[in-house]
């Protein structure tokens, strides 16, 4: 089996949806991430849930390069969204061929949170999609362990969870806690790495998180154990912002690297 490896948004979020398709492909990726509702309002914002000319285009860069979808995000549970509300844009991830949709918890009300997950759940599961929970320091699913309980309390058989290197340093989650975590819950997972150290501010962590991360390898994150601690073959998502290196470094150059330096790690598994 070839493993599955996408180029995240967040790696090139300054190329539009249609360019991050030919930059993965330029690159050397099976798979890309495309970020249908943005994270942060500082975020670019594009015309592409529904039939709109972006996303034909985005359509038509796929079928031009053989590039996949991978995942599509990002989905929040807010105690104010229904999952009526991402409707659409569930839809056109399942019309992009997407597996994944990426979600985040930032309900505080946690029998609330639960039932709005699986409502969600339900709801991608009705277009073939999966939905996975993505633990982060700062939101309301916090750690591994709290992300993959309300997984399992919600019941839904597509419900996955998942882990990337960088939240599960920064909220001290282990590795031997992925054993008690069924198979099935692991549809995918996202790669990159980071230092050692954690930083004593959260504004430090987000500033990590959301631009200074580091090539798989030159950080601190066991992430040879952690591949062992999950599916072999699981597909990888390289979400891996640079805005230092960015400046002078374009986009496909970093993607290249961000693969090579995967490829390297991944050659420390089999061997």
């Amino acid at each position: 089996m070839t493993r599955a490896i996408a180029l995240a948004a967040l790696t090139v979020l300054e190329l539009t949806p249609p360019e991050m398709v030919t930059c993965a492909h330029e690159a050397g990726y099976s798979h890309v991430g495309i970020r249908l509702l943005p994270a942060t309002p500082t975020e670019p914002q594009y015309d592409i849930v529904g039939d709109t000319p972006l996303l034909r285009e985005v359509e038509a860069r796929l079928a031009d390069t053989g590039i996949k979808v991978l995942d599509v995000e990002i989905f929040r549970i807010k105690p104010d969204v229904r999952a009526a509300n991402y409707e659409a844009a569930i839809a056109t991830a399942a019309r992009l061929g997407a597996s994944e949709l990426l979600v985040a918890g930032n309900d505080p009300d946690d029998a609330r949170q639960i039932e709005s997950f699986a409502a969600f759940c339900e709801l991608a599961g009705r277009y073939g999609l999966g939905a996975v929970l993505e633990f982060m320091p700062w939101t309301e699913a916090k750690n591994l362990t709290q992300a993959a309980r309300i997984v399992e309390r919600c019941g839904a058989k597509n419900a996955g969870v998942l882990i990337d290197p960088f939240h599960f340093s920064r909220s001290r989650s282990r590795i031997e806690d992925i054993a008690s975590i069924p198979p099935s819950r692991l549809r995918y997972l996202q790669f990159c790495d980071v230092p050692a150290e954690i930083p004593p501010t959260m504004e430090e962590i987000l500033h990590q998180a959301r631009a200074e991360r580091l090539f798989p390898g030159e950080g601190g994150v066991d992430l040879v154990g952690l591949l062992r601690a999950v599916p072999r073959d699981i597909p990888l998502s390289l979400e891996i912002p640079m805005h230092t290196l960015a400046r002078t470094v374009g986009a496909t150059e970093r993607a290249r690297r961000a693969l090579a330096a995967t490829k390297r790690v991944l050659a420390q598994l089999d061997a």
